[in-house]
Parts: structure tokens; sequence; C-alpha cells
């Protein structure tokens, strides 16, 4: 194309992007202004207000996320037809609703990213556009059907992998990569498991087909969210701002150790703890723990009545233990059947001895009564209630795991290896969490507890209404003092249940604080990444949070450092979805230059000899670099690296093992990048077995442009290729 060839199509872009920014504020106007009448409050009930508020917002910060690269690119079909892709859709209200824009998970949208010169897919031009605010400053153009050309273009991708990182994971809207886009428009309703190498795009691949999933199942998915799982809270920040920037909100992030709602647990058990507390075993331990609380008395304990002592001996308290435990209740609401049991048997003894020569059953009346009389005096004995509490007492997954923990006879009842045990009183961590979990389906709801909570929302109710019609009795206006143009009272328009119903205090949080704050809500998709590092455990907590059985996992097997982990994939899923579950590989590596990768394929081919590193998709001219020091000189030449670094644009980290200086641990930093890292003692690293070696590869892959290591020790052999300086 000639230079004014360009220059010509250059200002023809521009202005055609100029008028869907032109549209686009049009649009974000007519919501602002039906959001603040909205807020006015003219006409509806306050639910359909509240409902229309939420609505209008969320559309607002659609709009919003629009602005940030509205238009990207153009396709050019053989028959002359062009369409713009976007981050949202745009429609011509005026041209029976044409799409001006093209939103990039519509089906038309495909082509940009899947179009080759071999299958160029009935197009003739793919156009990406280099923008800066909302201004195009430039654009590349793939012909398909010229002799040398067709083959997908990579100058948007090069110079995206190549940016300076932020502080965040970007979007790859405008640059994804047709096996990724495979992946993301994938039709599939069960579990798509997406395994793949460092720097192959897994992570940011499962939030855009989570954006993907939203758009073309929004009605099916909007009303209880996705649950995104990551394996801490670095990495959740890291990947936060990816949905928003798509437009998607109502999507719920957690780690491993925040799925029980009140606990943010992050400390983690040595291995062999972790192991035994991830496998399936614990059920039956659990179990155990809590038949263990169901005891029997040593001694009958008396129970002083009125006018009679009645004793609860071994023989009705197991009587009544077998009734509870067969009747298939939880434990807390199994209680009930225990106390219904122990107590008929306390007050037939109780009759039979006061009514001793003067009462029998065929008085059924009398009998009836004293036998009311004596439930009644049970209730209010606290001999009575603390025997009930000690033989089948209310538990709390909390009270019944810290002191199995604390308790090495408590262990050996359970059946539970002695590893179990601990000093730390309720430090809880990160695999106690699905155990914690578990036991709230085991133990179940306290029943008094749940009645006492009833009646005080019964209460609040009633205040309520009470209030609504005392207003009611301010606004009602005397019929003798008014005109009679007046022909509506205020009782006429709103009765007084519909106005305490407005003066309800409702649950105004959104989806996802609701969601978060609810260990019984259930979401319509999970997004589990690092996965490879959930147990047995973890996994039937996440598969409780989502029945229809609707996940996206991404997961590398050879990054593994827990031992609890996973050792394939199938281990872990047939037992929820035998048969459905998928499994898709990314084998391009878009974040590590390949000068590191080979050093990182020389780790992994150490500790795992059977597995394909992924192939970088650039090299970058870069080498990386080791230095000996002592350790004198080991934090001067940190601050070194820190300092040089903090001079350059971009990210840089350093990552070490426990006590270096200003360095953080390699699991810290897993599914993040940066575009500078320093490893430190990386033979430190490695002295910790496999997790170690699993560790120090991932401290290896973090980059994106510079790789440095600094040592004391003599290089681990699979690092002596590193040029020395």
């Amino acid at each position: 194309m000639s230079t004014l060839g360009y220059e010509t199509e250059l200002r023809s872009e521009r202005g055609y992007v100029e008028g869907l920014y032109t549209r686009l504020d049009a649009e974000r106007a007519r919501v602002k202004g039906e959001f603040q009448a909205a807020l006015r409050g003219n006409g509806g009930t306050a639910v359909e207000r509240d409902v229309e508020v939420r609505a209008l917002a969320k559309e607002a910060k659609r709009l919003d996320v629009a602005d940030n690269g509205l238009c990207f690119g153009r396709l050019d079909t053989i028959s002359g037809d062009h369409s713009y892709i976007g981050r949202i859709g745009i429609f011509d209200e005026h041209n029976q609703y044409e799409p001006v824009l093209l939103d990039w998970r519509a089906p038309a949208a495909r082509p940009f990213y899947t179009a080759t010169g071999a299958n160029p897919e009935s197009m003739r031009r793919r156009r990406q556009f280099l923008t800066r605010g909302r201004q195009v400053v430039d654009f590349t153009d793939e012909v398909f059907g010229r002799p040398g050309e067709g083959d997908r273009g990579d100058a948007a991708l090069l110079a995206a992998v190549n940016a300076p990182r932020g502080e965040g994971m970007r979007d790859i809207v405008a640059t994804i990569q047709a096996e990724q886009d495979e992946i993301i428009r994938l039709d599939h309703p069960g579990v798509l498991v997406i395994e793949g190498g460092p720097g192959t795009g897994k992570t940011v691949v499962a939030l855009h087909r989570v954006a993907y999933l939203l758009y073309t199942q929004r009605e099916r998915m909007e009303r209880h969210g996705v649950l995104v799982v990551g394996p801490n809270p670095a990495f959740l920040n890291h990947i936060g701002r990816v949905l928003p920037s798509l437009g998607e909100s109502d999507v719920v992030f957690m780690t491993p150790g925040d799925l029980v709602p009140g606990l943010h647990v992050t400390a983690e058990d040595a291995p062999d703890a972790a192991r035994l507390k991830g496998s399936l075993k614990m059920l039956d331990v659990l179990k155990a723990a809590i038949a263990d609380r169901q005891r029997l008395p040593e001694q009958p304990i008396p129970i002083e009545l009125k006018d009679v002592t009645v004793r609860i001996d071994a023989d009705t308290a197991e009587w009544a233990r077998d009734e509870a435990r067969s009747s298939g209740l939880p434990h807390n609401e199994a209680r009930s059947v225990f106390t219904e049991i122990v107590t008929y048997v306390l007050t037939e003894r109780a009759i039979s001895r006061i009514g001793k020569g003067w009462l029998t059953r065929s008085d059924r009346e009398a009998w009836e009564d004293m036998r009311a009389d004596l439930l009644k005096e049970l209730a209010e004995d606290d001999v009575f209630t603390a025997a009930l509490d000690e033989l089948w007492p209310i538990l709390t997954p909390e009270t019944l795991l810290a002191p199995l923990y604390s308790s090495p006879e408590r262990l050996r009842a359970a059946g539970a290896d002695q590893a179990l045990l601990r000093t730390d009183g309720e430090a809880w961590t990160v695999s106690d969490v699905p155990l914690l979990d578990e036991l709230v389906d085991m133990l179940g709801r306290d029943k008094a507890v749940d009645k006492a909570a009833q009646q005080a929302e019964e209460r609040q109710r009633k205040a309520q209404a009470e209030y609504a019609a005392g207003v009611m009795d301010i606004m009602r206006l005397d019929y003798e003092e008014m005109d009679e143009d007046v022909l509506l009272r205020a009782d006429d328009l709103l009765r007084s249940d519909a106005l305490a119903d407005r003066f309800v205090e409702r649950d105004t949080r959104e989806l996802i604080e609701r969601a978060a704050a609810d260990r019984d809500w259930t979401y319509r998709h999970v997004v589990v990444d690092e996965a490879q590092e959930l147990s047995e455990m973890d996994w039937r907590v996440l598969m409780r949070r989502c029945p229809n059985r609707s996940f996206t996992v991404v997961g590398d097997l050879a990054q593994r450092r827990s031992a609890a982990g996973a050792r394939s994939w199938g281990a872990m899923l047939d037992p929820y979805v035998p048969g459905r579950w998928v499994y898709r590989s990314l084998t391009v590596n878009y974040r590590t230059p390949a000068e590191i990768m080979n050093v990182a394929a020389a780790v992994l081919a150490e500790f795992a000899p059977g597995v394909q590193p992924p192939e970088s998709v650039r090299a970058n001219g870069v080498k990386p670099w080791s230095r000996r020091v002592t350790e004198s000189e080991l934090p001067a030449a940190i601050e070194e690296f820190v300092r040089d670094e903090a001079s350059r644009e971009g990210t840089s980290v350093v990552i070490g093992p426990p006590g270096v200086p200003g360095a953080v641990p390699a699991s810290e930093t897993k599914g993040l990048e940066f575009d500078a890292v320093l490893v430190v003692e990386p033979e430190q690293i490695l002295a910790d077995g496999p997790r170690g070696a699993a560790e120090l590869y991932v401290a290896l892959t973090r980059a994106t442009q510079r790789l440095g290591v600094l040592h004391q020790g003599p290089l681990p052999q699979a690092l002596r290729g590193l040029a020395e300086v």
C-alpha cells in the first residue's frame, strides 16, 4: 500500500472509530439519565427500583469498560463486506439494529481469531488497530490468498508479549490465538481441563472463557455468578482486573483458604500432614471423631426431680444413641432423637414410681398430664441439660476438630495418624478448610438455634408492620375535612403491609458479596486455577459449590508442589464427572523468551523427564546470568538488582528460600509474571525434594525479559549453562 493510500485509509478508520465513540457516549448519557431517575424513585415499588438501579449500574460499568480499546480490529470478506470487532456490540437503531461493532464473543467475530492462509473462512483481510486512547494511530493488515501471505500476523501479538508488565494481568481480547479461541468457545457442559506449561496463557484463556460463557448463557449464569479459585491472594489480585476489563463483574474470587465464610486461612501444613488431611480417608476419621463424642455414661447420672430421682444409665443412653444414629440425621439434628428416647425412658420411670398404687395406663389423661409436667421439669433442669451436653453435645466444626488435633487419645479413637497432632491451638491451615466445610454437613445445624433465629426474624417483621401501620395512621386523612375533589386517600394508594415491605431492611449487597458470605451458595460455573495443587478433599468442597458440575480447570501437573495434589486429572475428576470431562492442552509459551525457557527446561528434565516444555514464541537475545557471591556480598548484590530494575520500565521480583532479605517464596509467585526475576540460592530451593524442584521451575519461568541467579554454593547441575558474571 502506498503512503498516500495508507494515510487515506488511516483517516477513514479514525473517522469510523470516532463515530463508534460518539455512539458510546450517547448511550452512556442515556444510561446515566435513567440511573439518576431511578435513584429519585419515581414510580414502582422499592424492590422494582432496586432491581432497576442495579441493572443500570451494571450497564454503566459495561460502557465504561468499553472505553478502553473499544474497537481493535476489522474483518473484510471476499465478497467485499467488512465488520469491525470490539469489546462490546453496538447497533444502529435507525437501520434495523444492524451491528456497527461486533462483540468479540459473537459468532460472526470468530474468524478474526481463527482465519488463516490455509483456511481463510471466506475472509480476504484481517486488520488490527493500534490505538492510543480513543484514536487509531496505526494498523497492520494480513491479506489472505496472496503468495507468501495469510499466516497469522505476529505484529500485534509480539507487541503485546514484549510490552512491559504492569501491576496486573491484562486481557488478550485483541490478540487471542487460534488454539486459545478454540478453548474459549468450546461448547462443553461439564468439566474442561486446560493444561499448559508456564507462560502458555492458560489462566487468561480460562478467564476469557468465563466472559464468553456469561455472554452466551447470560440468563442461566448471572443470577448465581461464577467462582474463581486461585492459589493465593497475590495471584487473585494479579488476575482480578481481567474480567472487569471485559465487562463482567458477577464473579467471586477466592483462595482455597477462603471457601468457608468467616475464615481467611493462608498457613500451610507440613507435607505429611497435608497429604493426610487431603485424603478421602479423612471422611472416615471425621465420622469416627463424631461418633467418639456420642458417649455413654460410665456411671448412672442422677436427675433429681421434684417428686422423684431418675437416672440416665448406660443401657438407656445406648438405646437412645442407636436410635439417633440410625435416623440418618446429622449429629446436631439427631440430638433431638437422642433426647426424645432418654426423656421417654426417664418420664416412664418417674410416672411409674410417682403413680405406684394409684395410677395406671388406662387413665390416659392423668398419665399424659403427669408426663407433660415432667417434660417441662426436665427441660428446665440444669443437670439434665448438662447430661445431654456430655452424652450428645452440640458441636461446631471448630469444636470438633480443634480438640481432635490436640488429643492423642481422640486421634487414636478416630483411627487418625498421630502426625495430625499439634499444639498450636486453633491455628487453622489451608488443609483444614475442606474438613471444616465437610463437618458443616456431617454435624448439621442446631434446631434450637435455628428456631431462635426464626423467632427473632418474626419479631422483626411484626415490628416493621406495626411501624408501617403507625405511618398509615399519620397519613390517613379525615374525610370530613377533605375537599370533595379529593378522591383518593393515602390508604387507597398503599396498603400498610406494602408500606411495611418498603421499610424492610433489604440485603443491598452485590451478588459477589452475598455469594462469598453464604456457605450454601451454589455457582453456575467454577474456575479452578493451579488445580494440580488441590487435594481430594478440596474437590469435594468445590463440587458442593457447583451442583451442575460446570468447571474450567486450569493447571500443570509438572508444577505440582503439594503432597496432596493431583498426580492425574482422572484420579480427581472421575469420581464426580465420569465421562463428562474433556482435556485440552496449550503448547506455546507467550511469556518466557527461549533463552530463559531453555534454562527452565533443563530443570524440568531432571524432575519430570517425561514432560515436554512449552515452545517459546520468541527469543529476545538477552542471556540469563548467574553470579556467585559470599554471604556478606549477598545483600548488596540483591540491592544492586533492585536498584537497577527500579530505573527500568516494568516489574521485577526477588525469589528465594526463607531468610533471604527482600525475597518472596516461589509458591507466592505462581501464575504471576515479571519483566525481571532474580532467583537467589537455587540450591537451597532444590533441597526441599520434589516440591523444591517444582518451585525452582516456577521461579525460573516467571520472567518475561530478564533472569539472573545469585548463589553462594555450587550451582545445581541443571543451571550450569547460565552465563557467569
